[in-house]
């Protein structure tokens, strides 16, 4: 079974991992408002709802470069 340390030690983990999450979620929303997005995430979320809705092209760009 597992020992107090060792829940102590995946909580800390857990929240170092949320913590990094947040921090990456934040940066993403930021360049989101830089880019034009009015509210950001909640803004692309929408908007990729309604192009898919609308039958939007399903094709991803060459992203190769990236890998």
């Amino acid at each position: 079974m597992n020992t107090t340390q060792e829940l102590q030690n995946k909580v800390s983990a857990l929240e170092s991992q949320v913590d990094h999450l947040e921090t990456e979620l934040s940066y993403i929303n930021d360049l989101l408002l830089r880019c034009g997005f009015p509210h950001g995430i909640q803004t692309l979320k929408i908007t990729i709802e309604q192009m898919l809705e609308e039958g939007g092209d399903n094709t991803m760009p060459d992203l190769t470069e990236f890998a």
